[in-house]
This record gives C-alpha cells, structure tokens and sequence, in this order.
C-alpha cells in the first residue's frame, strides 16, 4: 500500500507542476482531465502526510527511549508520544485503506430518479410526492438543479409515477442506495377511522448517461406523438406534444408529456431512455461477476424493501443497516446526511471486508 502512496505522491506533485503550465490550462480537455486527477488524489495524499508525520514522531520517540539516560519525566514523556503515536498510525492507516478503496466511476454524475406508487392505491400516490419533495429539498440544500422529466399527478396531489433529473457535483454517490422499495406506516388523509395504513412506494435512481457513452442508434427507437393529459383526463392541450419512445431491441417503452413543446418532451424522454439503457448494461455487467460477493447495502434492487417511514412514531428505520433514527419530519423536509452518511459507511465497511478476504 505504501509503495502505492510513494508513487501516487510523485504523480500528484508533477500533476500539481503541470496545472499551472500554460500549455496545459490552454488545453481545456486536458485541463479538466488533471484537475479531476488533483482533486481526487489531495485527500489521499494529505492523508499520507499525516501517516508521514505521524510515523516520524513514532521513530524519533522510539531511538530516545533505545538510546537510555533520559531522566523519569522525559522517559515517561517518550513514553507518551510513542503510544500516542502508534494509536494516530493506527487511524491514519484505516482511513487511507477506505480512502484507497476503488471508486465508483459514477459517483461524480448527475441522476434520473424515477418514483413510482406501489400497493396502497391513492394514499401510495400521496407518498411518492412526499419523497420526490424530500429529494428535491436535499438537492436544494446541496445547491444541485433538479428538473421534473415526467410525470403522472392524481386529483389529490399526488402522483402515480414521476421522473425527474438532479444535476449536481457527487449527486450519484449521495443517492445511489436510495433504489428500492419504501414503506410508510400512516394515518391516511381519506381514513375515518384512524387506522393506520401500510403502503410502499418504488425508487430507482439511475445514472444520467450522455450520448458520448451509450450510443444509440435513430433505426432501434420508434416514436409516437400524442396529446398531453392531466390528472382526470383533462386534456393539457390540443396539440400532440406528448412523446412515447420504444426502444424495440429492449422493448424499453417511456413517455413525457410535462412540456407544451414536442420538442422538450422528446429531449427529456431521451434522457430517462439513455439512462435506462445504461442502467440494463451495468446490470448484465453485475450479473457476469455474480461468483463475487456483493455488497452488503448494493446499489438498490427495485424489489428489495429497503426503508420505513412510520410517522405515529416518527420513525425512520433502514433496515439494510439496521439504522432507526426518530426525527421523521426533519429527514423528510431533506436533512437526509446522517442516514447517507451511515449508508456510505457500512458500504466502504463491507468493501474492506471483501478485500481482506
């Protein structure tokens, strides 16, 4: 591992020379390319400053106490340092190996979330808004963009299915587990009688790919045009703006019908296909290296319950992780960082489990 850090540490101090050539900060490409290098590579290396340091301190307080005729209170100062020091080593090292740790390429991208009413017919709906409002409110706080792709209202204000993109540095790698089905234990709005409800509500969060990476060739799509309908099919408007996409390799089928102008509808369609598609192809991917162990929180299978919400006690357990945290309200108005920060955790915990193995 050191020898790794002895020559990552070269490489960052000649990437550290070049970013201020002129040559370089010309070539825009070439520019990005090193400063994504610098950025990733500075926490590892200032990390393994510290282990330096720290390891320096652990030399020089082992020759003091080798080399004898300290008085008490310098030897048991000695003492002190070298036991400190050890300990800093300790934490310093398991850090750097989480820090070392391969990095998801996606991490950095933007998403496409897709939130989907499960079992729990209107009261499901209703939910599905409350998370697409809690996401949306976390990206807020971020400072991201978010954009609604798609979407499919009820009367009541909720919302059979919705797609909407979040752009924002390290979107992916903040909301990547959120894939899965997530349960809410409630007082429905439409309950006389006070009885607690249990519905779910389905997330996927998806890579937002660029035509660079998933080329898709224009004879696979067949597209449809149709009028735009809202919520008790009341028609948006007269023209056919709405846009059915299939892609008949797959059989991929998705429609967008939030914007007056054909044009968009087409635009933001793409966008949740192309998604799609490289979704499918990091899957079949996985699926070649199924022999290997997988992770313990995974990037999220649609079927798998990961979460509930129980508002009558405002509880929010993950059950992935065995996380229960009671402030509801609070992590549903997007102060979502202590449950990503847990899922972040137990995910690097597992890698290094893997590794060691």
């Amino acid at each position: 591992m050191f020898e790794k850090l002895l020559l990552m540490e070269k490489k960052y101090e000649e990437i550290s020379v070049r970013l201020s050539d002129p040559d370089v900060i010309g070539d825009n490409k070439l520019y990005t390319q090193l400063m994504r290098d610098y950025k990733y590579m500075t926490p590892i290396i200032d990390k393994f400053r510290e282990y330096k340091k720290a390891k320096n301190s652990l030399d020089e307080a082992k020759e003091l106490l080798d080399g004898g005729g300290l008085d008490n209170d310098f030897k048991e100062m000695a003492q002190e340092e070298l036991v400190s020091s050890k300990n800093q080593i300790e934490q310093i090292v398991n850090e750097l190996k989480i820090l070392l740790l391969p990095k998801d390429p996606n991490d950095d991208k933007n998403v496409v979330i897709e939130i989907r009413g499960g079992a729990g017919g209107e009261e499901a709906s209703l939910f599905a808004n409350s998370l697409y409002r809690m996401y949306t409110m976390y990206a807020e706080m971020k400072g991201w963009k978010q954009e609604i792709l798609n979407a499919n209202p009820t009367e009541l204000g909720g919302f059979k299915e919705i797609s909407f993109s979040i752009e924002g540095e390290g979107a992916y790698s903040r909301l990547k587990y959120e894939s899965g089905v997530h349960r809410v234990q409630r007082v429905p709005e439409t309950e006389s009688q006070g009885r607690i409800h249990t519905s779910t509500v389905t997330v996927a969060v998806l890579v937002e790919a660029d035509e660079v990476e998933l080329n898709i060739n224009p004879t696979d799509l067949k597209i449809d045009y149709f009028r735009a309908s809202g919520a008790g099919g009341q028609h948006i408007n007269k023209t056919e703006s709405a846009v059915r996409i299939t892609h008949i390799p797959t059989n991929l089928v998705v429609e967008c019908q939030d914007e007056r102008s054909q044009y968009k509808n087409k635009d933001r369609a793409m966008k949740i296909l192309r998604s799609r598609l490289y979704e499918a192809l990091q899957q079949e991917q996985n699926d070649k290296i199924a022999s290997e162990r997988r992770m313990q929180v995974g990037s999220g299978d649609r079927s798998e319950r990961i979460r509930t919400y129980n508002f009558p006690q405002g509880r929010l357990t993950d059950h992935r992780i065995g996380l229960t945290i009671y402030r509801l309200e609070d992590l549903l108005n997007g102060n979502l960082d202590e449950v990503f920060d847990a899922l972040a955790t137990a995910d690097q915990a597992a890698k290094l489990a893997n590794q060691e193995q």
